[in-house]
């Protein structure tokens, strides 16, 4: 008698928790369709209290996050979103673009450094996850910019960062990924133009104009 009252009572906790969290989910769900995103965070945060492994909701979390300037979280949550789904070419993607933000943003070195060789890293993951991705030019464009504000860090003169190897370096592939990008689509004069640029400051930093 006592056992059945005992499974009864967890029966009926475990569809309680889980109304609970399906109702913040759905909640949180309509708001970030709706681009309420800091709606969408109330909510899915909740959800979060009752179940960390929801891999959709940490997915919104991570994309609100970062449509609300919140960066660091919006890292946190992908992240985690990863070690449930990670094959997920989009959430490194969108981890990518944080770091890239913290990496500019940074008014300290080595976190900058560390932020941008993150990006890289991650766009690279996308690629290399699902090379047929609708978003598979928009990877490379993030890496290619990536790539060159990985090269002007490391090409400031009088820091104990500077390493003019590792520049150049960073410069040619920052280069082959925006070539990538214009082959794909000739029209776009936007990455023409930042290829020229590139090359410009490479020509510069080779000494071969």
């Amino acid at each position: 008698m006592r056992l059945s009252v005992i499974v009864s009572f967890l029966v009926i906790s475990s569809a309680e928790h889980a109304m609970s969290q399906n109702a913040y989910f759905k909640l949180g769900q309509q708001a970030y369709y709706d681009g309420n995103f800091k709606a969408a965070i109330k909510q899915l945060e909740k959800g979060r209290l009752i179940d960390s492994t929801d891999a959709n909701a940490l997915w919104m979390l991570g994309y609100s996050y970062y449509h609300s300037d919140n960066y660091l979280k919006s890292i946190s949550a992908f992240s985690k979103e990863i070690t449930i789904t990670p094959a997920d070419a989009q959430a490194y993607y969108y981890k990518a673009l944080a770091e890239v933000h913290l990496g500019r943003d940074s008014q300290v070195a080595a976190d900058k450094e560390k932020y941008l060789l993150r990006a890289i890293i991650d766009l690279t993951k996308a690629i290399s996850i699902d090379p047929a991705d609708s978003k598979l030019v928009a990877f490379y464009q993030n890496r290619g910019l990536a790539y060159r504000d990985y090269a002007l860090f490391r090409l400031q003169t009088n820091t104990r960062f500077y390493d003019k190897k590792r520049g150049v370096l960073a410069l040619r592939a920052s280069i082959a990924d925006m070539q990538k990008v214009l082959d794909a689509d000739r029209s776009r004069d936007d990455i023409s133009a930042q290829i020229d640029l590139t090359k410009e400051k490479l020509a510069a930093t080779t000494g071969h104009h």
